[in-house]
């Protein structure tokens, strides 16, 4: 319709039994819309809704170990914060020190290092390892996973053609 007075615009709109809606306020000269503005606040938060939906939550998991774990149990753990990693969530590994393991902090830096060599297809180590009070912690962040993979077998039928 074109630039129009605000009493033009108005006057129009009550014609049609609808609303004056200004869409764009910081347009030179902004931009005004006639429409039936429930339907439209409708829409609007049906739209934010759906984005909310597909938006992609990513959680924090704690995995809490010992300088002396025990190979099975640190096996059970690292499996896992593999699957946490899998399934997008940010992994903080927890070292716990008890009375004179605070001497041998080694020991625990070596724990996590280790869990970030078994990770690190899956994820990636934010910063060092950081000591804060009797714990010993690192975060892991997965990274992107390549979604497209190729079956061996269409490859081989791809070959024959």
């Amino acid at each position: 319709m074109g630039v129009l007075p605000i009493n033009e615009a108005l006057d129009l709109s009550a014609g049609k039994e609808l609303d004056l809606v200004e869409v764009a306020p910081g347009a030179k000269p902004p931009v005004c819309r006639i429409l039936d503005y429930g339907k439209f606040r409708y829409q609007q938060q049906k739209r934010e809704k759906d984005a909310r939906k597909k938006q992609k939550t990513q959680t924090l998991k704690e995995m809490k170990m010992r300088p002396k774990i025990d190979e099975h149990d640190y096996n059970f753990k690292t499996k896992a914060i593999r699957s946490f990693l899998e399934n997008g969530h940010r992994v903080k590994v927890s070292i716990f020190f008890r009375g004179r393991e605070m001497a041998f902090l080694d020991r625990g830096k070596e724990v996590l290092d280790r869990v970030a060599k078994d990770c690190e297809d899956l994820g990636k180590m934010e910063g060092f390892p950081r000591m804060e009070g009797r714990y010993m912690r690192m975060m892991i962040t997965p990274v992107q996973q390549k979604e497209v993979k190729k079956s061996p077998k269409s490859e081989s039928d791809q070959g024959e053609e």
